[in-house]
C-alpha cells in the first residue's frame, strides 16, 4: 500500500489560534483525506511550537507560568482540530519528551560531522518571526512580516554551516514539485543565488525556557532549529516504526512567511544529519481582512469558531477551499459565505438530496433495488478531471467539478420529471439519483465530512472509497430522511 505523510506548521501559543491557521488544517485535512479515498497509507501530523521565545514574554506579560501558559493555549488549538472535524493522527507538542530527545539528537549530528560552532551573533532581531534580518530584507527598516522594527541584538552563540550547503539546496530547489507553486520556488532560487547564504545562529544563551543544547548546557536550541525537527519527532524518530514507514514527508504544508525555513535550512538540517529530505513543501498564501495579512501580532485576529458557530464547520471548510485558489491569498469576506451556502450549499447540493430521499420515501417506501444505469447521466461524472486538480492542488476547481455534477443531477430532475413517472422508469430514475448523491457523498467528504455522513445516513451505507464512485455498486437501498443539509441564511 502506497504511504502518504504530510504535515502542517506547528503553530505558536503566544495566543489562540486564529482562521488563518484554521485555513491550514482544513487545507491539510482535505489532502489527507483525499488520499485516504485512494486507499493509502496516510499519516497526518499537526501540533504546537511550545518552546519559542515569544511564548514565554507572552506567559509573563500574563503573568502565569511558563508551562501553564502553553499548555493552556495549546489545548485551544487541539479544541479547534476537534471542532473543524481535523483527521489527524498525531498532535505534537515540542515540550514532549520524544521530541527534546529527537531535537537533541539532530543537533548533535550535525555538530559531529562538523556542522556547528561557537562565534558570536551581532544581528536585527525581529521577535515576531524569531529570526534575524538584514537590512535588505527589512521594508521601510521594518519586519515585512510584522511590521515592527527589529532590535539590534548581540550574543555568544552556536552557530551552523548553512552556507556550505548552498550549491546543494539550489540543485534541490530547482528539482521539480520541490517548491509548490512555481512562484515561491522562484523567489527562494532568487535569494540563494542573488545573496550569501551566511551561517545561522542556532543557539540562545542563559535562557529558561526551550531545549538544553547536547553540547553546552548555558545554551538552548534556537527556536526554528528545535521547531522543524517536530516532524521528525511526529513519528517517532530516531528508533521508531513511524519513521522508517513514513519518512521522508509527502508534503509540508506551510505559509508563504515560513517558506525560507522549510525550503532552505530544514533541508541543510537534514543533509547534515544524513536524513532524506522532504519531497514537496506545499505554500499556501494568507487569508486576510481588507487586504492586510491576517495575524496576532498585526491585532486583526478572526477568531475561527465565530464562523464555526454562526454558520457550521462544513460550510467554512468549503467557504475557505472553494474561494480561495491555492497558494493565493484570500480576503474573509462574511457575505460571500452567506451567499455560498444559500446558493450551492443549500440549493443545490442540500435541495438535491432532500428531493430524491423525499421521492423514494413516497414512492417506494424507503426501499429500492437497483435498476438499468442511464448512461446520459453517469457520463457527466469526470473522475479523472476531479483527480488530476488535487494532484495540481487546484482544491477549489475539484469542488468546483463535483458541484457540475450536482448541477447535472438536478438538471437530471428536472428533465427527468419523476413526479411524472411511475413503474420500473421510475424505478431507474431514482435509482440513478441515489447512486449520484451515494458517489457525491465519497467525493465531498475530504470538503465536508459531517455532511458526507449525514447523505450517508440518509442512504443507509457506508462511506466508501474512490475506487467506489462508479455507478451500479449498491444492490438495494433503504434510505430513511434526515433533516435539512443547510438551512438558508436570512
Amino acid at each position: 500500500m502506497k504511504k502518504f505523510y504530510i504535515t502542517t506548521a506547528i503553530a505558536y501559543v503566544n495566543a489562540p489560534p486564529h482562521i488563518g491557521f484554521a485555513y491550514e488544517l482544513i487545507l491539510a485535512d482535505v489532502l489527507a483525506r483525499w488520499h485516504r479515498l485512494r486507499d493509502e497509507y496516510v499519516f497526518f501530523l499537526t501540533g504546537t511550537d511550545d518552546n519559542a521565545e515569544k511564548n514565554e514574554e507572552a506567559a509573563k506579560r500574563a503573568r502565569k507560568d511558563v508551562k501553564d501558559f502553553v499548555d493552556e493555549n495549546s489545548e485551544k488549538f487541539k479544541e479547534l482540530c476537534k471542532k473543524l472535524n481535523i483527521s489527524y493522527n498525531n498532535f505534537i507538542r515540542t515540550t514532549e519528551s520524544k521530541h527534546k530527545i529527537a531535537a537533541r539528537k539532530i543537533f548533535e549530528l550535525a555538530y559531529e560531522n562538523g556542522d556547528i560552532y561557537k562565534g558570536k551573533y551581532k544581528g536585527l532581531y525581529c521577535q515576531g518571526c524569531e529570526a534575524f534580518y538584514t537590512e535588505k530584507e527589512l521594508v521601510n527598516g521594518k519586519c515585512p512580516e510584522h511590521n515592527t522594527e527589529p532590535i539590534l541584538l548581540e550574543e555568544e552563540s552556536y552557530f551552523f554551516r548553512l552556507s556550505k550547503y548552498k550549491n546543494k539546496i539550489i540543485k534541490l530547489v530547482e528539482s521539480k514539485d520541490f517548491i509548490i507553486p512555481k512562484e515561491k520556488k522562484n523567489e527562494i532560487l532568487s535569494r540563494l543565488k542573488d545573496d550569501e547564504l551566511n551561517d545561522l545562529s542556532v543557539s540562545r544563551i542563559n535562557k529558561e525556557w526551550g531545549i538544553i543544547t547536547p553540547i553546552d548546557n548555558n545554551h538552548v536550541i534556537y527556536v526554528w532549529f528545535d521547531a522543524l525537527i517536530n516532524y521528525l519527532s511526529g513519528i517517532d524518530y530516531p528508533d521508531g516504526q513511524k519513521f522508517n514507514e513514513y519518512w521522508p514527508a509527502d508534503i509540508h504544508l506551510i505559509g508563504k512567511g515560513i517558506n525560507w525555513f522549510h525550503s532552505v535550512i530544514w533541508p541543510a538540517m537534514l543533509m547534515s544529519a544524513r536524513i532524506k529530505t522532504p519531497k514537496t513543501i506545499l505554500v499556501h498564501g494568507y487569508l486576510t481582512v481588507n487586504g492586510q495579512k491576517i495575524g496576532k501580532s498585526l491585532g486583526n485576529v478572526i477568531d475561527p469558531n465565530y464562523f464555526i458557530e454562526n454558520y457550521g464547520v462544513d460550510a467554512l471548510r468549503y467557504y475557505l477551499i472553494r474561494e480561495i485558489p491555492f497558494g493565493q491569498d484570500g480576503d474573509v469576506n462574511e457575505e460571500i459565505i452567506k451567499s455560498r451556502i444559500n446558493n450551492e450549499l443549500a440549493n443545490e447540493l442540500g435541495n438535491l438530496v432532500s428531493r430524491v430521499i423525499a421521492l423514494v420515501g413516497k414512492n417506494f417506501k424507503g426501499r429500492l433495488n437497483s435498476s438499468e444505469i442511464d448512461k446520459k447521466l453517469a457520463s457527466k461524472l469526470d473522475l479523472d478531471k476531479i483527480n488530476s486538480y488535487v494532484d495540481k492542488f487546484e482544491f477549489h476547481n475539484t469542488i468546483s467539478e463535483i458541484f457540475k455534477f450536482i448541477a447535472e443531477c438536478n438538471k437530471y430532475v428536472n428533465e427527468e420529471k419523476p413526479w411524472e413517472k411511475n413503474g420500473k422508469e421510475l424505478e431507474k430514475i431514482l435509482y440513478n439519483l441515489l447512486e449520484s448523491l451515494r458517489i457525491i457523498s465519497i467525493l465531498i467528504s475530504p470538503f465536508m465530512p459531517e455532511t458526507s455522513d449525514k447523505i450517508n445516513r440518509q442512504l443507509g451505507i457506508k462511506k466508501g472509497l474512490l475506487k467506489d464512485c462508479k455507478f451500479s455498486m449498491i444492490k438495494s437501498y433503504k434510505i430513511s430522511k434526515g433533516g435539512i443539509l443547510f438551512k438558508k441564511i436570512e
